[in-house]
């Protein structure tokens, strides 16, 4: 058992658009926060890992070719490896509790990008 201290807390982005901590690594999955500042642009690309967002903080709203929706403190969203995603309309700062199945990268033949 561990507890994972920070895991979706809100992080100012340090001197970047947003912020991505890893908090949690194992082979089957890793589990991090993913902050955007308000106004902010989600600049990340398609990960090779299925993911799950659970939104902790903020209001936003995340677009794939499926479709469009709201999301704010309790939204769960589930995206497949591959799905283009985007958070866009970040009208407060956002924090995401991030879970990949398996861990993040670990399906990438090159370093991960966020």
């Amino acid at each position: 058992m561990r507890i994972i201290e920070g895991a979706g807390v809100w992080t100012p982005p340090a001197g970047a658009a947003n912020d991505w901590v890893e908090h949690l690594r194992v082979p089957n999955l890793s589990v991090g926060t993913y902050c955007i500042p308000a106004g902010g642009v989600d600049d990340q690309s398609p990960h090779t890992e299925d993911e799950i967002y659970v939104v902790t903080a903020g209001r936003a709203r995340i677009v794939t070719p499926d479709g469009a929706a709201d999301v704010g403190p309790g939204s769960v969203i589930f995206v497949p490896a591959g799905e283009e995603h985007r958070f866009v309309a970040v009208t407060e700062d956002l924090a995401l509790l991030v879970v990949f199945g398996p861990a993040y990268g670990s399906r990438a033949s090159g370093p991960p990008s966020a």
